[in-house]
């Protein structure tokens, strides 16, 4: 099975990954992402948009997710945004025509809650550029520029399933995927520091958008 966790920057794709990865046995993250990063290293700077809009992308999402959902025995977890509904298309739906089992949640939340939770992210001058007062940095300015587009489309019924996160904790949203995808998670047994220090880290260790 794979959990295909779709959602605007800033909407808890990553955590939320992590935290079924964790309290699922077997399940492994595979981050279409890193795609794109490696078809971008392989760029010019002055080449590099969007690695979305590369054939090669959407290609080599579907041969690597092909292949682990092929050959690994557990749960298969991508946290990606996709917003392009051919694009979705030609990843999730081709995995769904060569007869896996795709689920898809798209994580939505109000742009004021993804603002903030950018904000307590680390991303510092989110505030400022919003309010006009500065210049964000370039992946911070992106992940902005594409928010409204990321929430207006993401609500149309063919990037159900929607989960609504604004009054939900990441190990709330990560058990809802769970029971909606017929899974069992093991049970949370983090206290509010040990769950916050967690996210922490995993933020640290995923400089990305989300």
């Amino acid at each position: 099975m794979l959990l295909w966790i779709n959602g605007p920057f800033g909407g808890g794709k990553t955590q939320t990954a992590h935290e079924i990865r964790r309290r699922l046995a077997g399940s492994v993250i595979c981050d279409p992402e890193h795609v794109g990063f490696g078809l971008h290293r392989m760029m010019p700077p002055s080449l590099r948009g969007d690695f979305q809009d590369l054939p090669a992308w959407r290609q080599g999402v579907f041969e690597v997710l092909d292949r682990a959902l092929t050959e690994h025995d557990g749960v298969v977890i991508a946290p990606m945004t996709v917003v392009e509904p051919a694009y979705l298309r030609e990843t999730v739906g081709r995995l769904r025509e060569r007869g896996h089992d795709v689920r898809h949640f798209a994580l939505l939340a109000e742009r004021a809650t993804v603002l903030r939770r950018l904000r307590e992210r680390g991303f510092g001058h989110v505030v400022q550029f919003v309010a006009g007062k500065d210049t964000a940095p370039r992946r911070e300015s992106f992940a902005l520029s594409k928010l409204d587009v990321c929430l207006e489309r993401l609500r149309q019924d063919e990037f159900a399933e929607h989960l609504w996160t604004d009054r939900l904790t990441v190990a709330q949203v990560a058990e809802h995927i769970a029971a909606a995808s017929g899974l069992t998670l093991a049970p949370n047994t983090d206290s509010a520091l040990r769950g916050r220090l967690r996210r922490m880290w995993t933020g640290v260790q995923h400089n990305r958008f989300d």
